[in-house]
């Protein structure tokens, strides 16, 4: 654990500092958009291993999955979501599973109620999440096992496009 969060800590300092100062105002903008697409991914996978509480909305007393999501978006981008994933999935742009990009956040009907589960697609079909359930903690997940594409409900895309 201790060496994943070294890791983390410097993509971070890598993605905040990024490679010499661009000298083109077009190389800046792309930086920023890439900074701002992976700030989250990092920050979620920073609590890999914090444990879930149903409720939680904070690391150091554990987290749910829709507490995980509000507070990864809320410390890496400062986008404010609702409580619920239930809310979340009326939010931003609908995207298809074929256009899933990192940062999109991924719904599952995993108590006979749709969107009931949330995460944060990482890429290359895994997703980030809080789980209730096997592990009780944050941990990595593919959308392709067998249990997740069963509930499988949507996704929506919350991080503002690059300008």
């Amino acid at each position: 654990m201790r060496f994943l969060s070294l890791v983390v800590s410097l993509l971070a300092t890598l993605a905040l500092n990024g490679p010499a100062v661009a000298e083109e105002t077009a190389d800046q903008t792309i930086a920023e958009g890439v900074k701002a697409k992976t700030l989250p991914i990092l920050k979620a996978l920073s609590l890999i291993g914090t444990p879930y509480k149903f409720g939680g909305n904070t690391p150091a007393k554990g987290l749910d999955c829709s507490g995980f999501v509000k507070h990864v978006y809320k410390e890496s981008a400062d986008i404010s979501l609702p409580r619920s994933a239930a809310e979340m999935s009326q939010l931003g742009e609908v995207v298809t599973q074929a256009e899933l990009k990192p940062g999109d956040l991924v719904f599952f009907n995993t108590r006979k109620k749709p969107n009931s589960h949330v995460g944060i697609y990482a890429g290359d079909g895994t997703f980030v999440h809080a789980s209730s359930s096997r592990t009780k903690e944050v941990t990595v997940s593919r959308i392709g096992e067998k249990y997740w594409a069963n509930r499988f409900d949507g996704a929506r895309r919350v991080l503002p496009a690059p300008e």
